[in-house]
């Protein structure tokens, strides 16, 4: 499989979900199942549940995780003790979660395992650095229900995105929405100059004007309108660039959609994760001649397909595989075909 040998050019990947039962497992464990072939060291987590044989939202069967022998695995406590395969300890953290603290452990023999990791993306890097001195090339994360942060470049390096007929049970629907976030995942970067100005902010909007001087323009969240004041909302239309540490929301974007002309507007978001936007506003503020970019950026390394939804509904996995590639132009690829 192409998409194998991209991912061993990176030291850390998150499978994100377009929604539930897209894949996301499945993708999982053919993936270490490649991986373990490989001369390459894999390290394997969650940020949430992921190796119950049933799934506790919709009742219905689900793939268990197959941890083979050598990789670190990060779970919880409580599912540690659960893991039907020996292993050795390398590490307790500190850190607890509602599952109890994280163990880090490498497999001393191949069996099945249940991964509950870190619960939020802060600890979730701690446990990549920690899974590197502790050896491993690559650390492998499974992502939540509909939770895209595990994805953020400030987490992992690239990410490999799960959809199919859970998203939308119908083939164009399916496509058109897979294709926008796609979109948002590809944005462009900020070069590198706006890059070193904005890269240390955590919160608030900034501003930049035309001769490039940055301006902190003195409001907190990104969920402005109703109460900007008037003397910022001049200092906003006479920024050409704006950088919003926070989210991006349709209010947002509305807000400078309807200042008037935007054309060689810019608005920087911190990366995908952080734009929360449906896609008629979205394409209204570009062809008002706004500009979307992103600070930091994640590879997107393929597209993985589930066309069976919980429901029964079962999609031509050929033709959603022919139609995602022809709108998305991204390697897209039924895993079921190579089991």
């Amino acid at each position: 499989m192409p998409f194998i040998s991209e991912i061993l050019k990176y030291g850390s990947v998150a499978i994100v979900g377009t929604e539930k039962n897209t894949g996301k497992t499945e993708c999982l464990n053919y993936i270490l199942s490649q991986l373990h072939n490989s001369n390459t060291s894999v390290a394997v987590t969650s940020i949430g549940i992921d190796g119950e044989s049933i799934d506790q939202v919709t009742g219905t069967a689900k793939p268990e995780i197959m941890v083979f022998e050598n990789m670190i695995f990060v779970t919880s406590e409580k599912h540690y003790f659960a893991k039907r395969l020996t292993s050795e300890i390398l590490n307790i953290s500190t850190e607890r979660t509602s599952l109890g603290r994280l163990i880090t452990a490498r497999a001393k023999s191949t069996g099945k395992a249940i991964l509950s990791g870190p619960a939020n993306t802060v600890l979730l890097q701690k446990i990549i650095a920690q899974n590197a001195d502790f050896g491993a090339d690559i650390t492998i994360v499974d992502g939540a229900l509909s939770r895209m942060s595990p994805a953020s470049p400030s987490v992992v390096q690239a990410m490999i995105l799960a959809t199919g007929a859970a998203y939308s049970a119908n083939i164009r629907q399916l496509v058109q929405k897979t294709k926008f976030l796609c979109e948002l995942i590809s944005l462009n970067q900020a070069d590198e100059y706006v890059q070193s100005m904005l890269t240390h902010i955590d919160k608030g909007l900034y501003g930049i004007d035309e001769n490039g001087t940055l301006h902190d323009l003195q409001i907190e969240s990104s969920f402005i309108p109703a109460s900007i004041e008037t003397g910022k909302t001049e200092l906003l239309c006479k920024c050409q660039i704006l950088f919003v540490a926070g989210v991006v929301t349709d209010k947002l974007l509305s807000f400078f959609r309807m200042q008037g002309n935007i054309d060689g507007f810019t608005l920087i978001a911190k990366d995908f994760t952080k734009i929360f936007v449906s896609t008629e506003v979205y394409n209204s503020f570009l062809k008002k001649g706004g500009c979307i970019k992103v600070l930091h950026k994640t590879k997107l390394i393929a597209i993985t397909v589930n066309p069976v939804s919980p429901q029964g509904y079962v999609l031509d996995t050929k033709m959603l595989q022919e139609a995602l590639r022809r709108d998305l132009n991204f390697p897209v690829y039924d895993l079921r075909d190579n089991l």
